[in-house]
C-alpha cells in the first residue's frame, strides 16, 4: 500500500494507507482486517459527545446490515483506548447499543494524519467527520468530509455503498440521485 507521506491526503483511486493501531478490539493491522471486504473507515472528533454518539450508535445498529454487503466498519478518534472503552460501555449501559466494530485509539494522530482527517482550518487536535469507502482491492473509492458540528447522513452512506457495488458488479454509471432499483447508464461498447 502507498501514500505514506504525512501531509499528503489520500485521494479517490489511491490505495488505502496501511497501518497498525490499537483499537477497542485489540491491536489490528488494517490490511489484515480489511482483506477481501469493503471497509467504511470513519472518524469522529471526540468520545462522549452528542453528535458522535448519534453517529457511532447508528453505525453500530446497522453493522449486521453492512455485513450483508461484505462491508466492515472501523471508527477512529484521537482519544485514548481507555476513553473509547469507557464510552462504548457508557453507550451500551445508557442506550442499549453495542459498538462491536473496532474503534482506533489514535492519540498520536498517526492514522488521522495518514488519512487527512486532521484539517487545520477546522481543528488542530480533533479529527473531522471523515468517511472513506475502501474496496476489497484496498482502493479508496469515495471520501466524504463533514465539519465538526454537522453529523453525517446515513442514508447517503448506504446509497453510496450500494451505488459503488452496483457500478462494479454491472459495469455501469449511475445518474443523479440514483437509488437501488433505478435505471442505470450503460456505457457505449
Amino acid at each position: 500500500m502507498e501514500n505514506t507521506e504525512m501531509n499528503m491526503m489520500p485521494r479517490i483511486g489511491d490505495l488505502a494507507p496501511d497501518f497498525e493501531a490499537m483499537t477497542t478490539q485489540g491491536k489490528l493491522k488494517f490490511s489484515e482486517y480489511a482483506k477481501d471486504n469493503w471497509v467504511i473507515l470513519f472518524s469522529h472528533p471526540a468520545d462522549f459527545t452528542p453528535v458522535c454518539t448519534t453517529e457511532m450508535s447508528a453505525f453500530a445498529q446497522q453493522e449486521e446490515d453492512f455485513k450483508k454487503y461484505n462491508t466492515k466498519l472501523m471508527g477512529l478518534s484521537i482519544d485514548s483506548i481507555h476513553s473509547h472503552i469507557a464510552w462504548v460501555n457508557n453507550v451500551k449501559k445508557n442506550l442499549g447499543i453495542t459498538m462491536k466494530f473496532p474503534i482506533i485509539a489514535d492519540l498520536d494522530m498517526k492514522v488521522a494524519n495518514l488519512y487527512g482527517m486532521i484539517q487545520p482550518g477546522e481543528a488542530e487536535t480533533a479529527a473531522v467527520r471523515a468517511v472513506f469507502f475502501i474496496d476489497p482491492q484496498f482502493k479508496i473509492r469515495l471520501i466524504m468530509y463533514y465539519p465538526l458540528n454537522v453529523g453525517r447522513n446515513m442514508d447517503e452512506i448506504w446509497r453510496v455503498l450500494k451505488a459503488l457495488q452496483t457500478s462494479d458488479e454491472n459495469k455501469v454509471a449511475l445518474p443523479l440521485n440514483w437509488q437501488p432499483g433505478d435505471k442505470v447508464i450503460v456505457p457505449p461498447p
